[in-house]
């Protein structure tokens, strides 16, 4: 084959590829990567706030209401919204025991034009103290937003007397 037409190939291919995969065209935003990231951190804003609020209900309104969402922490997994509500009712009985929630380091990964993977890590100041982790959120774009379906959040650091 000519160096020309090798060339020729070759431009050809990268100019299908940055038509087919918008998002790997060097230099270019994706509104679709875009319009998830800003739509998911809405979620999460909405979460930490009812959170801070002391509104585990509010909070919870981020997650998939149905049997199928589920949540992993070092006490098991949680299947089922109501369980899941109930779980974080039991570990945070009262305002006082769920202190003030912050995220950090939050990476958004688009999956697909409906899934995205969450990462980040949390913090809670408590009255006693300090705790924190990470976690890792599956993300699924529903008719009435995007909602978690699945959670895996771990404790790293407990800084409590």
């Amino acid at each position: 084959m000519s160096r020309i037409a090798t060339l020729t190939l070759s431009y050809l291919g990268i100019t299908i590829l940055s038509l087919v995969c918008p998002a790997l065209s060097i230099g270019q935003a994706n509104p679709l990567v875009e319009r998830q990231t800003s739509e998911i951190t809405a979620v999460l804003t909405q979460q930490q706030t009812a959170w801070n609020a002391g509104d585990i209900p509010g909070f919870m309104q981020g997650y998939w209401k149905s049997p199928q969402v589920s949540f992993s922490g070092s006490s098991g997994v949680s299947r089922g919204w109501e369980a899941v509500l109930a779980r974080y009712e039991r570990v945070y009985p009262n305002r006082a025991s769920m202190g003030h929630l912050d995220f950090s380091e939050v990476e958004i990964r688009p999956l697909s034009d409906s899934a995205a993977l969450v990462l980040g890590k949390w913090h809670l100041t408590l009255s006693n103290g300090e705790m924190g982790g990470v976690f890792s959120l599956v993300f699924q774009r529903f008719p009435e937003g995007w909602k978690i379906i699945h959670d895996h959040t771990s404790l790293v650091d407990k800084k409590l007397p």
